[in-house]
């Protein structure tokens, strides 16, 4: 069957949405798609484009409260011409949002999307010489409103956490059990020592740790060319100190135990060491960090949020 072009579907089939009107009048704050199914096309480790899969969501407002509908698939056209096969820039947003309302003129003056993909980075592992890959969950969010565009983009880094108060309370467990298998005054020997200390039976109470994650969120500064995607993972994991590896053998996890032992931290030491990283850089004009410890202890997490405090932005219950 030959495909029909636009001109001729205008004559020949019914636009229910374009003709009929609303059975109730009213102006729509949002309408459009969600989680639409398209590539994205990405900036690689080596410079090569990338595309991977993305989940969207498309948005216009309806301003004429007489319309019964916009026009959703001149939404999905404009996605599917600018996101496989533009970079994903804020420039490139900026050229996508812009079409989306001069696609709806007369209908619409504010557009939105969201773009949720996972970026996806080799990691090297902390000792031997083995890689691994690891998955971002990323989220770009734009919107355009009276010819001004704000951008959002957040990020979800996972990480280690061992909590401090645990550590205290098992090394105290540990002292006992040697004041125990050790009188006071008797004499050591060193070969029995370091036995007991490399024993299940001497070591007999180790700290907490879980897998924690960190959802950060920014509003990026204007002029910047870019969505610091890596740039923001990087500045997160060296901030939290214990990410999470791929690759692992047994010097590697012998080297992360080292690493966690030395980076106790509650909710709040991660929330604030965050804070301090993303107040350091130029790129970020707003944050919104939430810090989630999935706690080997309790059925529940422990939380904390940050923001960066700016006059109208974000706030903790955002």
């Amino acid at each position: 069957m030959a495909p029909i072009d636009e001109n001729t579907a205008r004559v020949l089939l019914p636009d229910v949405a374009n003709d009929a009107r609303p059975v109730h009048a009213g102006a729509l704050d949002w309408v459009g798609m969600g989680d639409i199914e398209v590539p994205v096309l990405l900036a690689g480790e080596d410079g090569v484009p990338v595309r991977t899969p993305a989940r969207v969501s498309a948005y216009v407002n309806l301003t004429d409260p007489s319309v019964r509908g916009i026009h959703m698939s001149r939404l999905y056209l404009q996605l599917d011409r600018h996101l496989p096969a533009e970079l994903l820039t804020p420039c490139s947003v900026r050229r996508l949002l812009r079409d989306f309302l001069d696609s709806h003129q007369g209908l619409s003056d504010r557009a939105f999307v969201r773009i949720a993909f996972d970026h996806m980075l080799r990691r090297r592992a902390l000792k031997s010489d083995n890689s691994g890959w690891r998955a971002y969950p990323v989220t770009i969010t734009g919107r355009m409103e009276g010819g001004q565009l704000a951008l959002e983009l957040a990020v979800d880094v996972t990480y280690s956490s061992t909590c401090p108060c645990s550590a205290a309370l098992a090394r105290q467990l540990v002292q006992q059990r040697f004041a125990e298998d050790f009188a006071e005054g008797a004499a050591f020997d060193r070969a029995a020592v370091l036995d007991w200390l490399g024993s299940e039976h001497g070591i007999h109470a180790t700290p907490h740790s879980q897998r924690s994650t960190a959802r950060i969120r920014v509003r990026l500064a204007p002029s910047f060319a870019d969505f610091p995607v890596v740039d923001l993972i990087d500045r997160a994991e060296a901030a939290l100190g214990t990410p999470v590896q791929t690759a692992v053998k047994r010097v590697d996890e012998q080297a992360f135990a080292a690493l966690n032992g030395s980076n106790l931290m509650f909710c709040e030491d991660a929330a604030r060491r965050l804070q301090a990283a993303l107040d350091a850089e130029p790129r970020v004009a707003d944050f919104h960090v939430r810090v989630a410890h999935h706690e080997s202890l309790h059925p529940h997490d422990a939380v904390a949020v940050a923001t960066k405090g700016v006059p109208g932005g974000y706030t903790a219950g955002d």
